[in-house]
């Protein structure tokens, strides 16, 4: 006889002998001893004959017992051991309780801390260690939901620190999909946060329009006596005027000097498509410059204490502020504004290829995006003009003034 929620309640098992079976049906059963009420259900798998222990009364309810005993006998019938399934998820939900955010970043930082600058390495951590992890960091990866990260950003958020916290919900993104590459979450949860945060104002960096200014720039950098790494990392800046991470991680593998490009893999650039870089001869000449020093490593910039990193993202705005330009003047990105300026204002070189030179989004009459090969060409030319110009202005030659200024 099937057993009632009455009968499983009145059953006492304060003095009753080790070992009383109450049978429900289906092979479920209570085990009543001196200690407790347990429900258990007996089965065979492969031949062999087992026992499935499904909780402990009243925690597990006579109504409970059987849904497990039901799902049980589901797995069963799909050939799967359902002791070894309980064990299994078991061990799963263990492993899943030890993979705390905390851990996860820590595992991320320490798998990727090779492919950055040491200077980008310690920020991160300290974004981790200070802003995340006091608030996210003890909770399991797993658990982790959407709100629970914009809680954490909006702290951030309130003490005024507003580009920070994008720049951390970027972090915990990039966590998160390491994560989800090892099997420890499902997906990346940041992405549900879009236009969550407030806007982040734009921070216009300083940069030298004038071409009078520029040409005294140009020879404070020809007659730079730094290191040789940086030395020529400021003469090709304002050649190529990539963003500064562009340029100190290029790598050899990036650049064929036979052809004259330069050709950066999509995950490195900010709008994740390749971008190819015509090469000047000016810009052919720095770059065997640096082969002759740094050719048999992977970087063409590479740190000046080991050739496992490529050059700190402090060096160029280190090395302009040591030949006198202040950050309020001039900055490692300002050389893109510098060029976007003077090519469009001075030399009148067509906006559309600047703009695709800066790898800005560019559209052809049909709305659809230019592919990284679009007018070479004529970006070829225009990169050639631009070197050449930089070079009169070095020499001191008389250079048109920007529209509105003064000879």
């Amino acid at each position: 006889m099937a057993l009632t929620d009455i009968k499983v309640k009145s059953l006492k098992h304060g003095g009753a002998k080790a070992g009383d079976k109450h049978a429900d049906g289906q092979a479920l059963y209570l085990l009543v001893s001196a200690t407790g009420k347990y429900w258990r259900m007996n089965y065979r798998f492969d031949g062999k004959q087992k026992t499935l222990a499904l909780g402990t009364y009243p925690a597990v309810s006579l109504l409970k017992a059987r849904k497990l005993r039901d799902d049980a006998q589901e797995l069963l019938a799909s050939k799967v051991d359902p002791g070894q399934a309980k064990r299994e998820d078991k061990q799963a939900r263990a492993d899943a309780a030890e993979k705390t955010f905390a851990y996860v970043a820590q595992a991320w930082l320490a798998k990727t801390e090779s492919a950055r600058a040491a200077s980008t390495h310690i920020k991160l951590s300290a974004w981790i260690t200070k802003d995340v992890i006091p608030y996210i960091g003890s909770r399991p990866i797993s658990t982790l939901k959407a709100p629970d990260v914009l809680l954490m950003l909006q702290k951030i958020e309130a003490r005024g620190a507003v580009s920070s916290a994008h720049q951390i919900k970027q972090l915990c993104g990039r966590i998160f999909r390491f994560a989800a590459g090892t099997g420890w979450v499902e997906r990346d949860v940041t992405t549900d946060l879009k236009g969550a945060l407030s806007a982040a104002v734009e921070v216009n960096r300083a940069a030298i329009t004038d071409p009078h200014e520029l040409g005294g720039l140009l020879r404070a950098i020809h007659n730079y006596t730094g290191h040789p790494y940086a030395v020529a990392a400021l003469k090709l800046s304002p050649l190529v005027f990539l963003r500064p991470g562009e340029l100190r991680s290029a790598e050899w593998t990036e650049i064929n000097l036979d052809t004259a490009e330069w050709t950066i893999p999509a995950e490195k650039m900010k709008m994740k498509k390749d971008h190819l870089i015509p090469l000047s001869a000016q810009s052919l000449e720095v770059l065997r410059t640096m082969k002759a020093m740094t050719g048999q490593g992977k970087y063409v910039f590479p740190s000046i204490r080991t050739f496992d990193r490529c050059m700190s993202e402090n060096t160029i705005n280190a090395a302009l502020r040591s030949m006198g330009y202040s950050k309020e003047t001039m900055t490692a990105h300002g050389f893109r504004a510098t060029a976007r300026t003077i090519m469009d204002e001075v030399m009148g070189e067509r906006p559309d290829l600047i703009e695709h030179q800066l790898a800005h989004a560019v559209k052809d009459a049909n709305g659809r995006a230019y592919n990284r090969t679009a007018h070479l060409p004529a970006r070829r030319d225009m990169m050639q003009r631009w070197a050449d110009y930089l070079d009169k202005l070095r020499a001191g030659a008389d250079v048109i003034q920007l529209r509105g200024g003064t000879a």
